[in-house]
């Protein structure tokens, strides 16, 4: 069972993020680490790809404005806070 704070909560309410694209990102995206203890995961293009052959084109469309978004786990796990990037995530 994975754990969204009420942080998070909030930020997906004010963000308008879906989640189904919460749970997409969460099966598909592209993990690297925040230098902090967290977790970032995001779409890449690898990701994106990968997505648009699993879902069926509709729900691709759907949800192909927010593959923007991102998402921070903490260290146990939970999902901390989401958002929609603005610049690029470094890998490093």
């Amino acid at each position: 069972m994975l754990t969204i704070t009420h942080h998070a909560q909030t930020r997906l309410q004010q963000r308008g993020i879906p989640a189904l694209v919460v749970e997409s990102l969460l099966e598909f995206g592209h993990q690297a680490h925040d230098h902090r203890g967290g977790t970032i995961i995001f779409f890449d293009h690898r990701a994106r790809n990968r997505l648009r052959r699993q879902m069926a084109n509709d729900a691709y469309k759907h949800i192909e404005s927010h593959l923007d978004t991102y998402a921070v786990l903490g260290a146990d796990g939970a999902i901390v806070t989401v958002g929609h990037r603005t610049q690029r995530i470094n890998r490093h």
